[in-house]
C-alpha cells in the first residue's frame, strides 16, 4: 500500500467509525452468537496471496461487528494464532485447533512473554513438589529454584528472575556466541549436587547482540530429561521462519513447552504484538486462574471458549489480532516471505561491502538482517566512530559489546528500505571513518 492509497483507505476508515457510531442505536448490545461462532467463518490458514482491502472490510462487518468485542476479539485471536503457528510450521501441539491442549495468546512483548513462562514453569515444580513431599513449603522450595540462559540472552531474562524471586545462572556460550549441551550439562550438575532445583531454560534464537542462536537440539533432551520448562525467546529471528529456507533454525522447538516471538518486529504488524504459544494452556491458565462475581460467565465452564485473561498479566487487553488478520491478507504468505527475503538479501549486500574494506572485520556470522561489524583497532576507536555516526543523524546504529570487543550492528529493519540506502549508509559510514583516521594521524 502506496501513500496515496493509504491516505484513502485511512479516510474509508474514518467513514466506516462515524457510520459506525451514527447507526450505534440500530445495532444490538450484546451478541448472540455462540462459542465457537467464528471459526467455521474464516479459512483455517492464511492466504498465500493478497486478499483485497475491499473484501477485508466487508468481512470486518459480516464476520466481525456480529460477535462484537467478545467474542469476536478471543476467538479471532485463537484463529490468527492457529494461523501463524502454521505459517511457522509448528507442531501441532501448540496449535489450539478444534480440541488441541496448547494454543497461542498474543501478549504485549517478549518479556512478558518471558515472564509468563517463568511464573508459570514455578507454579508448576512447586505443586509437583508439594504433591511429593506434602510437608515441602512454598518458600522452601523457592530458595532453591534455578532458572538459567545464555550469557547472550536479553536482559528480560534476568529481570523475569528478579520479578519471579528466583535465582537465574547464565551458561557461558560457544565461539558462535551459542548455547550448547555440554556448558549447560556442567552447570547442571554442580548446581544438583548442591541441593538446588534447576527448573526453567530460556533458550535464544537470534540473540540481541549478534542474532546467534542457541542449539535447540542439544538444549532441548536435556531439558526434557530434567524436568525442566524450555521457553524459546525468538522475538526478532522468529519473523523469518516463516521462509522454508530459515525453518531449520527452529528445528528443536518440539521440546520446548513455550515459544514466542514478536511479529511488531519483523512481520509487519504494528506494536504491540507478541506471539506466545505453549503445548498445554493449562500449565499457564493453573498459575493464575481466578474468578471473583464480577468476570464469571455462562459458559467458563463449557469447555467451549478461552479466557485470555488467564493467560496474561494485564486484566484487560486489545484488539490485537485484528491487525494481525489485516496484515496477513493484505500480503499473503509469498507476500510476507518475500519481505523478509528482501532484508536478508540487503544484509548479505552490506556484509559484502564491509569485507571489501580491509579496515573493517565482520564480528559475527551473517545469518538474517543484521550485520556485526567494526572497525580493526581499539575499543575506544570504534567508540569514536559510533559517535561521529550517531551525531552525523543520517543513519543511526546501535552497538553491543561481543566477548571484549566493543561491535557496531546495522541492522535492516524499515519497511521501504532499498539497495541505495544500503550503499549510501556504508558510503557515508566509510567517509566518517577516512575522516576520523586522518583526524588521529594528524
Amino acid at each position: 500500500m502506496n501513500s496515496g492509497e493509504f491516505r484513502r483507505r485511512g479516510k474509508e476508515m474514518v467513514d466506516f467509525v462515524a457510520d459506525y457510531l451514527e447507526g450505534i442505536e440500530g445495532r444490538q448490545v450484546y451478541p448472540d452468537v455462540e462459542p465457537g461462532y467464528l471459526r467455521p467463518l474464516i479459512p483455517t490458514s492464511a492466504p498465500e496471496e493478497p486478499d483485497t482491502f475491499e473484501d477485508i472490510l466487508n468481512d470486518v462487518e459480516k464476520i466481525i461487528m456480529p460477535g462484537a468485542a467478545s467474542p469476536a476479539c478471543t476467538e479471532l485471536e485463537t484463529v490468527m494464532m492457529d494461523w501463524l503457528g502454521k505459517m511457522l510450521k509448528l507442531p501441532e501441539a501448540f496449535l489450539a485447533g478444534q480440541v488441541g491442549e496448547g494454543g497461542g495468546v498474543i501478549q504485549g512483548s517478549a518479556s512478558e512473554a518471558t515472564l509468563m513462562a517463568l511464573l508459570a514453569a514455578r507454579t508448576k515444580v512447586v505443586r509437583r513438589l508439594q504433591a511429593a513431599s506434602p510437608g515441602l513449603t512454598q518458600g522452601a522450595i523457592m530458595e532453591k529454584l534455578v532458572a538459567y540462559s545464555s550469557d547472550q540472552a536479553h536482559s528480560s531474562v534476568e529481570r523475569a528472575g528478579l520479578i519471579g524471586g528466583v535465582k537465574l545462572k547464565v551458561i557461558p556460550s560457544d565461539g558462535k556466541f551459542a548455547m550448547r549441551a555440554s556448558a549447560l550439562q556442567e552447570v547442571l550438575e554442580r548446581d544438583k549436587a548442591e541441593g538446588l532445583i534447576p527448573f526453567f531454560l530460556v533458550a535464544t534464537l537470534g540473540t540481541t547482540s549478534c542474532c546467534s542462536f542457541d542449539n535447540l537440539l542439544e538444549v532441548g533432551p536435556i531439558c526434557n530429561e530434567e524436568n525442566m520448562w524450555l521457553h524459546i525467546d525468538a522475538a526478532y529471528a522468529g519473523s523469518s521462519f516463516i521462509c522454508p529456507e530459515f525453518r531449520h533454525l527452529l528445528n528443536g522447538v518440539e521440546f520446548a513447552d513455550s515459544f514466542n516471538f514478536n511479529p511488531h518486529k519483523w512481520l509487519l504488524v504494528n506494536f504491540d504484538c507478541s506471539a506466545m504459544w505453549v503445548k498445554k494452556r493449562t500449565d499457564l491458565i493453573g498459575a493464575f486462574k481466578l474468578d471473583p462475581l464480577y468476570l464469571k460467565h455462562s459458559h467458563q465452564d463449557s469447555g467451549l471458549i478461552t479466557d485470555y485473561r488467564h493467560w496474561q498479566l494485564p486484566l484487560g487487553r486489545r484488539f490485537r489480532s485484528l491487525k494481525m488478520w489485516f496484515v496477513f491478507r493484505m500480503y499473503g504468505v509469498k507476500g510476507l516471505q518475500t519481505y523478509i527475503r528482501k532484508h536478508v538479501r540487503l544484509a548479505r549486500e552490506f556484509e559484502c561491502l564491509v569485507r571489501q574494506d580491509p579496515r573493517f572485520e565482520i564480528c559475527a556470522e551473517v545469518t538474517l538482517g543484521l550485520v556485526c561489524f567494526r572497525l580493526k583497532g581499539s575499543n575506544k576507536l570504534n567508540e569514536d566512530l559510533l559517535e561521529r555516526i550517531n551525531s552525523a543523524k543520517k543513519i543511526h546504529l546501535v552497538p553491543c559489546h561481543l566477548r571484549d570487543k566493543f561491535v557496531l550492528r546495522f541492522a535492516i529493519c524499515s519497511r521501504s528500505v532499498e539497495l541505495t540506502h544500503v550503499q549510501q549508509s556504508w558510503e557515508h559510514i566509510r567517509q566518517l571513518t577516512t575522516d576520523l583516521l586522518r583526524a588521529q594521524r594528524d
